[in-house]
Parts: structure tokens; sequence; C-alpha cells
């Protein structure tokens, strides 16, 4: 009994820290420009998060419970330091207010696990996991910097985009609180997996009722623990408004949608701030941008947290593990 309140309560812990960190990617954009109010996008991205476990949450869920490590390795002792590792290295990183990958963190706790056991499937983690996580990130800078130089800077070829825009004002605050929505329905689709699948792979949750039952704690989350995250993406980067608030978030959640139909754990944390860094190399330079300290800072604790998973899951499993 002590050790399924103590689960329980490592697997409410995480998806709590899930939540907070996502909050930033979902309506840094929109709250960075101004469009909406710190309550009002807590409570909208408690309700597409949900909304997004419960539909296309199950692909990815599988990949994290079954493909990694094989499923018979993955008993309740293992689910409980995986989810313990990959929470307190999450934690972290929100101690610090930076946004970090729920993603990366799980399956570095994953890989670990599977290190100490000896039974890592690397196809499943060089051919289909590393590679977009690199292909990914990539993508939503270019993309997002591609299209937003056809915007910026204002110049004689494009008054006339600049005219329609100002022209359609309420129709662009509609779509940049859409497409706000849209991630958050894209972090569910994605990152909920991160609780559920090793709790699926282990026998201990059916992953239809998992994602149900996990989604909703990213909302608490985010509302308890998310606003520094929120405040670093939106505003400490760069400001954004309503224009390039739609583009970063339209950007990324059509990326992580497309993960997670491949299901692939990705991190939109990374594809978020990726796109923002875009717009920020063209308003301030590509030096000013990378020169900066929370940049620098932001991509410290990226390298470090799955590392950190992936040494504590292992050390972990030495340590306290019977097979």
């Amino acid at each position: 009994m002590f050790r399924i309140i103590l689960l329980s309560a490592i697997v409410i812990f995480f998806a709590m820290n899930m939540g907070a960190s996502g909050i930033a990617p979902a309506f840094a954009a929109s709250w960075g420009g101004k469009l909406i109010k710190k309550k009002q996008a807590l409570l909208l991205f408690g309700i597409f998060v949900v909304l997004g476990g419960v539909i296309l949450g199950r692909s990815v869920s599988f990949t994290l419970g079954k493909n990694l490590v094989p499923y018979e390795l993955i008993n309740f002792n293992a689910v409980l330091i995986i989810l313990s590792s990959a929470t307190l290295s999450l934690f972290t990183a929100n101690l610090l207010k930076i946004p970090q990958s729920t993603s990366q963190v799980t399956v570095g706790s994953i890989v670990g696990a599977g290190l100490y056991f000896q039974h890592l499937n690397l196809k499943t983690l060089f051919q289909k996991i590393l590679p977009m996580w690199i292909i990914l990130p990539l993508a939503a800078y270019f993309l997002t910097l591609l299209i937003f130089k056809i915007i910026y800077p204002p110049k004689n070829d494009n008054l006339h985009i600049y005219q329609k825009l100002f022209a359609n004002h309420r129709k662009i605050k509609l779509s940049s609180l859409a497409s706000s929505c849209y991630v958050a329905f894209a972090i569910g689709a994605n990152n909920v997996a991160n609780a559920v699948g090793p709790l699926n792979g282990a026998g201990l949750i059916n992953i239809g009722l998992g994602l149900l039952l996990v989604a909703p704690l990213f909302g608490l989350g985010a509302c308890l623990m998310g606003k520094g995250t929120l405040e670093t993406a939106g505003k400490e980067i760069v400001p954004l408004g309503l224009v390039s608030s739609t583009l970063v978030a339209f950007v990324t959640a059509t990326l992580l949608i497309f993960a997670s139909i491949l299901g692939i754990p990705q991190s939109l944390v990374q594809l978020n701030i990726a796109s923002i860094f875009a717009i920020s190399c063209l308003k301030d330079g590509h030096r000013y941008t990378w020169n900066r300290s929370v940049t620098q800072k932001t991509f410290f604790v990226w390298a470090i947290t799955p590392l950190i998973s992936i040494g504590m899951a292992y050390f972990l499993l030495r340590l306290f593990f019977k097979a």
C-alpha cells in the first residue's frame, strides 16, 4: 500500500511539473503579446491538454511503455524509479525557471533503466527518436525564420501585408488565441504519455484511463508552478506581438502533432523556444540573441537535465532495484 501511495504521489507531482513546464510553449506567445490574462491562459491550457491527451495520446504512450525497453522488465519498482528520476530532473529545470522537455527527461530515465537492464531498443532510440529531436527543432527555427522574413522588417514590397493585418486586427487576435489552444492540444497529444507510457508498460493502468486521469493534473501544475516559465518564454527572450505569437504557436504545435502521429515523444518546449529564437534573431540579430544570458542558460539546462535523468535512473536502479 505504501508503494502504491508513493507511486501515485510521484505521478501526480510529475504531471504537475509537466504542466508547469508546458504552459510556457502553449501560452507564452499570447500572454507575452498581451492578448490574454494569466488566469485565462491557465484555464484554457488545462482544458485543451485533456482533449489532446484523450484524442491523440495513445501512440506516444505505446512508444514509451513498450518500444524502448522490453515491457516484461518494467515492473512496479522500475516504474517508480523511472518516474522519480524524470520528476526530479524536470523539477530542477522548473526551479531554474527554464522551460524543459518533459519528453527528453522521460526518455532519459527510460534509457537509464534500459542501460541497467542491458536491454535497450537502440533502433527506436537512434533511428526514430533522436533524429527527430534534431530535425524538428531545426525545422521550427527555419520555418519561423522564413515565414517571418516575409513581413519583417517592414519595407515597400510588404506594406500591403501590413495593411491587411491591421484591417483584420480582431481576426488576428482570435487566430492567436486559437493557436495557443492548438499548442495545448498538441501537448496533451504528446506529453501526457510521459507519465502514462511507463505505467502502461508495467501493466499498472490502461492507456485510455491513464490519459484521462493524468491530463487534468497538467492544468493543476500550470496553475501552481507555471508562472515562472511563462514569464521566461513570454517576455525575457523577446516580447511577441499578435502576428509573431500566432506564427510561433502554429508552427510548433503542427510539428508536435506530426511527431505524436508517428509515436515520437517530442519536446514542444524546444520547438517553441527555437521558433521564438528565430524571431529574436531576425529582430535583434543572431549574435545578440545567442549571447544573451537567458539563451545560454536555456541551452545549458536542456543539455544537462536529460543526462541527469539517465544517470539518476541507472544508479537508483543499482541501489534499490530487486528483480
